[in-house]
């Protein structure tokens, strides 16, 4: 795929609106740019399907995953100044969210745009100044003065889903992208490119594209996807938290410009060792940049699919600075070297490399 392209297909894909539940417009998108190299399905959780063209139906299946939704929030409550009662949809610390631009579909589908009030500081108590409110005690603002304005007026009320409202822009001298929802948005596009780029090229095993629903709320859709396409293999691609602006260099095992993740462990998974030992070897051989890295929080698709039936799973993530907050970095040089290690592996697998990732 041609550079401008991708960059477009990736500002495309941060811009849509899709929480967990709400994934709608994103799979939507996602469907009409790899329907040309695919044939695609979806379900009622709104899990997407991608069966590879050039698929033969009598080789061993590989399961590429990422996943639709993002974090986002959703109307609890309308309270008597017109203001709104939010929940979160996914994991939010609280310091993240004051002063945060959003926007509402409301009951009739229109976007409504709002902010999350914060109270000026010329009216805080000093104790007010140095702390954050709890996320109960937070309220959107729409501009309307009553309950009634925001129910009659704006069509908000209890269910609305609430979507952080962040333009992405990509900056052409540093090859950085900045905007929200590259949590798994990054990971997506890989999918999309990596089946354009294959087209006529062959592969000893089936590929099947899942785009799985409710990561950010229990890898809900990830269960689903797995336990129909009952893969082989699984490759996962997941947009992943970077360390490396807090993190001591010598502890920093995820940061920008230098390549994917390759994850050897998080609160929810442990990657098959052997699949992840031979994805670093082919790396090496192929001068393709990485990183490892070990977890003490997080989780993805990864587990899911794992569990469900066995088969031997890795993750490939995209660096991330600020995942799970409004504003987002990423790179293109990180993009395009997750693209080239997941075309490497669907090369380069076979069924002999197969059955050894299983054997004791």
């Amino acid at each position: 795929m041609e550079k401008q392209r991708e960059i477009d297909m990736l500002k495309e894909f941060s811009n849509a609106n899709a929480i967990s539940g709400f994934e709608h417009e994103f799979v939507k998108l996602f469907a009409d740019k790899i329907n040309p190299y695919a044939n695609v399905e979806s379900d009622g959780m709104l899990n997407l399907y991608a069966y590879r063209n050039e698929n033969t139906g009598n080789k061993p299946v590989v399961q590429l995953d990422a996943h639709s939704d993002a974090v986002g929030f959703m109307t609890q409550a309308v309270r008597p100044n017109g203001q709104i009662k939010f929940v979160p949809v996914g994991g939010w610390v609280k310091y993240n969210i004051p002063g945060t631009k959003v926007k509402i579909k409301n009951k009739e589908g229109e976007f409504i745009p709002g902010v999350v009030a914060t109270k000026p500081p010329h009216f805080m108590s000093e104790s007010e100044k140095n702390s954050v409110p709890e996320i109960s005690e937070m309220s959107i603002d729409v501009g309307a003065s009553t309950r009634q304005e925001t129910l009659e007026v704006y069509k908000i009320d209890t269910g609305c889903p609430i979507f952080v409202d962040v333009e992405c822009m990509f900056n052409e001298k540093t090859g950085i992208f900045f905007g929200k929802d590259f949590d798994d948005r990054f990971g997506a596009a890989v999918m999309v490119t990596v089946l354009e780029e294959l087209q006529g090229v062959d592969s000893k095993m089936d590929i099947v594209a899942a785009l799985s629903s409710q990561e950010e709320v229990g890898l809900r859709g990830a269960y689903v996807t797995a336990r129909k396409i009952k893969p082989d293999v699984s490759i996962v691609l997941e947009s992943c938290p970077a360390d490396d602006t807090f993190t001591p260099d010598w502890l920093s095992q995820t940061g920008l410009n230098r390549g994917p993740m390759l994850r050897d462990m998080d609160t929810t998974f442990i990657p098959n060792p052997k699949f992840q030992q031979y994805v670093c070897d082919l790396a090496d051989k192929k001068g393709i940049p990485y990183t490892r890295s070990v977890r003490t929080g997080g989780g993805q698709d990864g587990a899911a699919i794992y569990y469900e039936n066995g088969a031997p799973t890795i993750v490939i993530g995209i660096p991330v600075r600020y995942e799970h907050s409004p504003y987002c970095f990423a790179t293109y040089h990180d993009y395009r070297a997750a693209v080239e290690l997941t075309k490497a592996i669907l090369t380069d697998l076979d069924i002999e490399k197969l059955k050894s990732f299983k054997s004791f």
